[in-house]
């Protein structure tokens, strides 16, 4: 009798490297927004699949970077949590970066990686934006690191060879338990969901500095048998001059976004809402530790 298998499994990478992409498509479900802007991950992200065998629970990590401010440094943070959380470790490279000097290798979180004990993938993502030659050269590089047990080509974004890395993350995964129902998809609940996706609406409307000045909190949110549910969300800025930008002439603007986000949180949840959005200015609080905790980005380990 084939044994029950089970685990945690970190995807970690540079900003817009697919890795909220990948747990979308390994769940074939959206739970990760995703844009064209870098850093809109700022939180990891519990992802659960399961098959008969298997309970794979995928923690969707911040872009690495090199941080320029404190909430930046909780990015990394995250991400270090989630390596030691996790069995295995999906390391995500993108082929358009390996081509140029932009190698996520030389990374000193990766680096620290690399040396560990750490089971390590690496899938490497976008492989149909390269020839068979790069390919097949970046490829066998990433090959000669001892601790990557395997390179997969994939492309997260066209749902190629997905397959084969489940495959592989299932022949490593340790036997264990069922950690949660069949039926969860995520260990956070409808309120997270809600603002990451109305600040994924505000990535998608707004340009410059705007998006990643921005934060969501859901102040309020009432089920209703009878009728739409309803949600209050604050936008919070870190500028009197953000606000208005925001809002709008004549609140066109928050009108907008109101609109495409009540849509998004409406297919998400699969029922009716009543989304009601505000704008705050809370001074310098991707700096501020106290409000940075209030929003939910220090995280404890959990293995």
């Amino acid at each position: 009798m084939t044994k029950f298998k089970s685990g945690y499994v970190a995807i970690i990478g540079k900003p817009n490297s697919g890795k909220s992409t990948l747990l979308n498509s390994v769940l074939k479900q959206k739970l990760s927004i995703t844009t064209n802007k870098p850093q809109t991950t700022r939180k990891r992200i519990v992802g659960i699949f399961n098959d008969d065998e298997t309970q794979i629970i995928f923690l969707d990590t911040p872009g690495i970077l090199k941080p320029a401010y404190l909430l930046q440094e909780k990015f990394l943070t995250q991400i270090q949590v989630s390596i030691n959380d996790a069995d295995i470790v999906v390391l995500l490279v993108d082929i358009q970066n390996e081509k140029t000097s932009k190698s996520i290798l030389e990374d000193e979180l990766v680096i620290k990686l690399l040396n560990s004990r750490k089971k390590i993938l690496c899938a490497l993502n976008k492989v149909d934006l390269v020839d068979a030659v790069n390919l097949s050269k970046i490829t066998n590089r990433l090959a000669e690191y001892p601790n990557i047990l395997k390179v997969i080509p994939i492309s997260a974004l066209h749902n190629f060879n997905i397959g084969s890395l489940l495959d592989e993350i299932k022949t490593i995964l340790p036997e264990g338990p069922k950690y949660f129902p069949d039926d969860q998809l995520s260990s956070e609940n409808e309120r997270f969901f809600v603002s990451e996706l109305i600040r994924e609406k505000i990535f998608e409307l707004y340009s410059e500095e705007i998006p990643f000045s921005t934060e969501v909190i859901i102040e309020e949110y009432k089920e209703r048998e009878n009728g739409k549910d309803y949600i209050s969300a604050i936008i919070i800025v870190e500028k009197e001059t953000q606000k208005p930008i925001i809002i709008g002439k004549s609140g066109f603007s928050i009108k907008k976004l109101g609109q495409t986000a009540r849509k998004s949180v409406e297919e998400f949840l699969e029922k009716e809402v009543f989304l009601e959005l505000r704008v705050k200015v809370k001074p310098k609080w991707r700096s501020d530790q106290s409000m940075l905790k209030n929003f939910g980005y220090d995280i404890d380990s959990e293995n």
